[in-house]
């Protein structure tokens, strides 16, 4: 779908340079002398790479509809994930450096969302939060809990998390995936 150079918006993914990329921020600009354009920060779904490009009300670019498609986590060997399709039970290998840190919250079964671009997978969605069993913590010394502090804890997937006081041994609680950090004690 050709949209207009000046109508992009961070999050829109649109084909450039003949690669795909996804708009990171955005600036109008309109200088004293010519016309106004808009100022875009790109970052490339398939590298990494940055780039800053100008587009114009007169330019045309492409934008890219990605297909979600939800997956079962399987297992890992080697460094790859393997993701089963829900509907059409094909298997798909991804990466342990395309996950990066979300690879340590996969669990058995778990149910993901993978944006794909053709056949390509270019993003793997988790569940707002985790269950993790607490392996090893500190215990609560006497007085400590006059005021709210955390203590590190080291989770049964091996992430350090900092978690309250009242948290012990052999506890489950949730654990935010977006940035690691402790939500909840589940009971």
């Amino acid at each position: 779908m050709k949209i207009p150079g000046n109508t992009i918006r961070p999050g829109y993914v649109i084909e450039h340079q003949d690669s795909i990329w996804v708009a990171v921020k955005i600036a109008h600009t309109q200088p004293g002398k010519g016309g106004a354009y808009l100022q875009v920060e790109l970052k490339n779904l398939m590298d990494g790479r940055k780039l800053n490009e100008r587009f114009r009300s007169s330019e045309k670019v492409e934008k890219v509809r990605l297909e979600q498609k939800n997956q079962t986590f399987l297992f890992e060997a080697d460094g790859m994930y393997t993701f089963m399709d829900a509907e059409s039970y094909e298997q798909i290998e991804i990466s342990a450096e395309f996950l990066g840190e979300k690879a340590g919250f996969l669990q058995d079964g778990m149910e993901v969302v993978v944006e794909f671009y053709e056949t390509t997978p270019l993003g793997v969605a988790l569940p707002a939060t985790v269950d993790l069993k607490v392996m090893e913590t500190e215990p609560v010394v006497k007085g400590q809990t006059q005021k709210s502090s955390n203590k590190p804890a080291l989770m049964d997937n091996g992430m350090r998390v900092m978690v309250p006081t009242f948290v012990n041994q052999d506890d489950m609680i949730k654990v935010n995936t977006e940035d690691g950090t402790y939500n909840e004690r589940v009971k």
